[in-house]
């Protein structure tokens, strides 16, 4: 097999896209992008930018035809238009069938609980008027959520009383029509674990602890700082997780680790994930790399750390503005920072416009470091 020969399309073109596709032309690839903008992150490394959306079936045979195999940087594709490429002969990875097992957040949870994997109890929300029996069964607090689109606490919503759930269910029925709850867990960490997968292997990732801000993970520490137990724990039941949704690719599971010691599966994505891009230059493979190979079922790297500690923190937009890069002189002066900057051309309140990594010996130390340059960076 020759890899020159070989053309990568991913569906989706932000930046989970443009750093898949860094990784692939590091092994001598191609990618194509099929987005509905021109000029997206990734789209501007490629020629081949396809522009419009998967419910175009003409663009879609056009795509597929520029293709060696397809893979996706969301969720969010509906898996009946994955299965219109994998009609017209490309493989598709993740398959339809394991994304239509994932992106309905329902559906996940059954298949996961299912399978016997801890997960929070849970319950499908069917009226207005389910208030009662949702508190009886579930207890107050506990979350509705959309069963699909929901990403970066968009979709999420917590229930304190009658009054609160009269309102998240106006909110998010206005997103998408159908939600369920889940019981509100108190939990002592958020924890993640990138999990890649082909026919022949399964490697894992260590187990990295999230912090979010308003909803949207912005520090992810490697390795979380919890006990060999908990993270073997971890693993396990990551792995297994992806084995219930027949998965291959690259997989990111979130979790909870409750008060009292118990992991609960919180959700999962079937691609590369915000919790792995410390990967990049703290593994031996970065799991945009092993996104890559796995797609195409080679061998998978490495997933060993390269230095005893990673943080990573994603900057954020503060305002709604043209993208316009500012004091980024702290940055890139650290010994040991990593700054990527992912080309978005509107920044807005919230979105993710880049992160910054720095390896080192001292979760704490390069913590406080890299909050301290995150603060002072504009984009």
């Amino acid at each position: 097999m020759s890899n020159s020969s070989l053309c990568v399309g991913i569906l989706g073109g932000g930046q989970l896209a443009r750093m898949s596709a860094h990784a692939a032309y590091r092994l001598g690839l191609d990618i194509a992008i099929l987005e509905k903008e021109r000029g997206s992150p990734a789209g501007q490394m490629t020629h081949r930018e396809f522009v419009g959306t998967v419910k175009d079936t003409s663009l879609l045979r056009r795509f597929s035809g520029a293709c060696d195999v397809i893979t996706l940087e969301n969720e969010f594709i509906d898996s009946g238009r994955i299965e219109v490429l994998e009609n017209l002969g490309t493989k598709v990875v993740p398959s339809s069938r394991t994304i239509g097992c994932i992106q309905d957040k329902l559906v996940q949870k059954e298949l996961l609980h299912r399978s016997g994997l801890p997960v929070p109890k849970f319950m499908i929300v069917r009226h207005k008027n389910d208030f009662a029996s949702i508190a009886g069964s579930l207890g107050l607090p506990f979350v509705v959520k959309s069963r699909k689109m929901g990403y970066d606490g968009y979709g999420n919503a917590l229930v304190t009383d009658r009054r609160s759930f009269d309102a998240s269910f106006r909110h998010l029925t206005s997103r998408h029509a159908h939600l369920f709850a889940e019981e509100f867990v108190s939990f002592r960490l958020e924890l993640a674990v990138m999990v890649a997968r082909t026919r022949r292997e399964t490697v894992a990732y260590p187990v990295v602890q999230t912090v979010q801000k308003d909803h949207i993970c912005h520090t992810v520490i490697a390795p979380a700082r919890i006990g060999k137990r908990e993270s073997a724990d971890a693993v396990e039941i990551a792995i297994e997780a992806v084995r219930a949704v027949r998965g291959y690719g690259m997989f990111g599971i979130e979790l909870f680790l409750r008060e009292d010691g118990a992991l609960l599966v919180n959700e999962m994505a079937p691609r590369p994930h915000n919790s792995g891009h410390y990967t990049i230059e703290g593994c031996v493979t970065s799991q945009f790399e092993n996104h890559i190979r796995a797609v195409l079922n080679l061998p998978l790297g490495s997933t060993q750390m390269t230095a005893p500690s990673a943080v990573m923190v994603n900057i954020l937009g503060k305002r709604s503005t043209r993208s316009r890069m500012r004091n980024l002189g702290n940055a890139l002066r650290t010994r040991d920072a990593h700054l990527h900057i992912y080309g978005k051309n509107i920044s807005r309140e919230g979105r993710k416009m880049g992160h910054l990594t720095l390896l080192g010996t001292t979760a704490a130390t390069l913590l406080r470091k890299a909050r301290h340059i995150e603060s002072q960076l504009h984009v």
